[in-house]
């Protein structure tokens, strides 16, 4: 099997041509982020003329077009019952490196060709961080980000990483990695499941710094707090779930340094 086929090819490995390589967008319209009407035409326009396909989910489905060279499909809606990761999209993308994005207007297309970079430089996983130099965000509430803070420490823990972003969903992977990953529809925010993932196989992940934007066709919703405590006990779930086996000793070393510093 060549290295350009493997789906743990490292940075060691000769890196395909841009040329060769074709490109996937997979936007995801949430269910209760109303209709993406014109920021999604917006959104579209902006796509950089690497991306020759477009798997939307969100919206009427079954409906096909194109946008100068561009193929948009369309798969329907999806509602919480099933989850709230957009699964049918990336396995129904055909490009062989996947970007995901939230198609609120949060994040944008501008930024791809930087995740392609690093992914064509020999990384495995690139993921957009809204924490490190460069990245920003337009709304972070305050019990977000003590949750957050608190599942990077358990991450770090369980997996010897740092990271500064778990859950941002900006991301990008060749697409073997998809069946690697075994994305499941239980309802936890797919940038920490894809996260974990990549984490638990080893995959060489690198993060690039992203801008979160305001969302542009959010509904008005009642206070976070609560799902900020269901989101992070998922999360916490997942990460545990897919911890490696030398999780155990790697915890019980923690102390043992501590102790003797």
């Amino acid at each position: 099997m060549s290295s350009d086929s493997h789906p743990l090819r490292r940075s060691t490995d000769r890196a395909p041509g841009s040329g060769t390589l074709t490109v996937s967008l997979v936007l995801a319209a949430r269910p209760d982020g109303g209709d993406p009407g014109a920021a999604l035409d917006r959104l579209l326009d902006q796509v950089p003329p690497t991306v020759r396909e477009v798997v939307l989910i969100g919206g009427p489905a079954g409906r096909s077009e194109e946008r100068a060279g561009l193929t948009v499909r369309r798969l329907g809606t999806w509602d919480f019952a099933r989850g709230d990761i957009p699964h049918a999209g990336l396995l129904a993308a055909t490009g062989d490196l996947i970007v995901l994005m939230n198609a609120d207007g949060s994040m944008s297309p501008h930024e791809i060709p930087h995740y392609l970079h690093y992914l064509e430089s020999g990384y495995d996983f690139v993921k957009g961080s809204r924490f490190i130099a460069g990245g920003d965000y337009a709304d972070y509430p305050l019990s977000r980000r003590l949750g957050h803070r608190a599942l990077l420490r358990v991450a770090h823990r369980l997996y010897g990483q740092h990271l500064t972003d778990l859950w941002y969903g900006f991301c990008a992977f060749r697409r073997p990695f998809v069946d690697l990953l075994d994305l499941r529809e239980d309802g936890v925010e797919i940038g920490a499941e894809l996260v974990a993932h990549a984490l638990h196989y080893g995959l060489r992940v690198a993060e690039v710094p992203s801008l979160e934007l305001p969302r542009r066709h959010e509904r008005r919703r009642g206070p976070s707090h609560p799902r900020t405590l269901r989101d992070g006990a998922r999360i916490l779930g997942t990460l545990l779930d897919e911890r490696p086996h030398n999780t155990l000793s790697r915890l019980a070393r923690g102390p043992l340094r501590s102790s003797r510093s």
